[in-house]
């Protein structure tokens, strides 16, 4: 059996590089590696979490949904309750969009309330947003121009009438 190898401290600002670099060439499965490495270390560094939770995040579009569960994990870690809302929204925006893309059965059903969902969070995050800070308002958007694009909508209420008799 292997036995992981441990980093030093010093070597924590370039290796949170490496990870976002990583992310930007496709390879968030390298960037999800770097940053455990560097939690190993700083367990509460609060831009390896952030940037771990985006790499799940872009392995949603493989169907990991282990990526989902483990994504959410990181949300209660975050200090601060805007990174908390904006980033929960942020799972269930991509989360949505991997389903969007992946054209399978039920896929507008499915996404539609995660789209919500995702929107419910960016509205929390808008009311304590820093000065300056859109963000939130950016993805409200995103969601908005997604359930245009494919024309979602909610699903009928089912009407319950009792048999008659």
């Amino acid at each position: 059996m292997f036995e992981l190898k441990r980093i030093g401290p010093e070597a924590i600002p370039a290796a949170l590089e490496k990870a976002e670099r990583y992310r930007l060439l496709n390879q968030p499965e390298a960037a999800e590696s770097i940053c455990e490495d560097v939690l190993a270390v700083e367990p509460d560094n609060q831009p390896a979490l952030i940037t771990l939770l985006l790499a799940l995040t872009d392995q949603f579009h493989q169907g990991d949904a282990g990526a989902f569960h483990h994504a959410r994990e990181i949300l209660p870690r975050l200090h601060h309750e805007y990174d908390r809302y904006y980033y929960a929204g942020l799972i269930w925006e991509r989360r949505a969009s991997a389903r969007l893309s992946q054209a399978a059965p039920e896929s507008s059903r499915v996404a539609y309330p995660w789209l919500c969902k995702a929107m419910e969070f960016y509205d929390k995050a808008e009311t304590i947003r820093p000065h300056g800070n859109d963000d939130a308002l950016l993805r409200w958007n995103t969601c908005v121009r997604l359930i245009e694009r494919y024309h979602l909508e909610a699903e009928p209420a089912e009407r319950w009438e009792p048999a008659l008799e």
